[in-house]
């Protein structure tokens, strides 16, 4: 069982997601602020962190940033009624691995939730397999029937976050976010050379492919999905 821990201010908020968690087979843990939260971290094994923004004293950016800095890896989703894209693109700056806005539908926070945990068991194993073919993440290699093929950081991040997702749709700009900084000269075009160079080097395997969504940004499909 998963231990998910709920850090929000909101009595009813936590009690919803206390309901919401167990329903669907969660052990959660319940803190109404930072400090709270750090105790509970403390003594239990955390799998996942809901996240508030806004709570007393320490918020959820200074907290996000605080278990960052003392190297938790573990996902952190963060729920909170700001929802302006300068309030999002802080929480990813912070640390966030995803972002959803007050009111929550339910079953969207469960389907990110087994995404992210997914997501972080790919990342603690350092491989991950689609097809034949496998990624290694310490080594950026790409093996499938004895053949490696060793790619530049950059693009072999890129396409283990691709994979790690299959079929969800980045924009670029999530894109930039994540893996440039955004305050540096680097711009949002530098995201197509990178899915272009990714291309030519996965044009020949057949087990998945990197997909223009048009207006939107990219995805990863697997081959025979797009068959069907």
């Amino acid at each position: 069982m998963f231990s998910i821990l709920v850090i929000d201010d909101s009595r009813n908020t936590r009690k919803l997601m206390d309901v919401v968690l167990k329903q669907n087979g969660y052990q959660p843990f319940l803190a109404e602020d930072s400090k709270t939260a750090l105790e509970i971290m403390d003594h239990n094994h955390i799998d996942l962190i809901i996240l508030d923004i806004m709570m007393p004293g320490m918020d959820g950016y200074e907290f996000l940033k605080t278990i960052r800095d003392c190297h938790y890896t573990l996902p952190v989703l963060m729920v909170s009624a700001k929802d302006t894209p300068e309030d999002k693109r802080r929480g990813f700056l912070s640390g966030t691995d995803d972002y959803m806005v007050k009111p929550v539908d339910e079953v969207e926070m469960i389907l990110r939730i087994q995404a992210l945990l997914r997501r972080s068991r790919i990342a603690a194993d350092h491989c991950l397999t689609i097809g034949e073919t496998t990624l290694d993440y310490d080594a950026f290699e790409i093996r499938r029937k004895g053949e490696v093929t060793v790619l530049p950081k950059k693009e072999f991040q890129l396409l283990f976050k691709f994979l790690s997702f299959p079929n969800k749709t980045f924009t670029r700009n999530q894109l930039m976010s994540e893996f440039w900084d955004l305050d540096s000269d680097s711009e949002v075009r530098t995201v197509d050379v990178h899915i272009n160079r990714l291309r030519e080097h996965l044009k020949a395997n057949p087990d998945f492919e990197i997909i223009t969504v048009r207006g939107l940004g990219y995805k990863a499909i697997r081959k025979t999905e797009e068959s069907q």
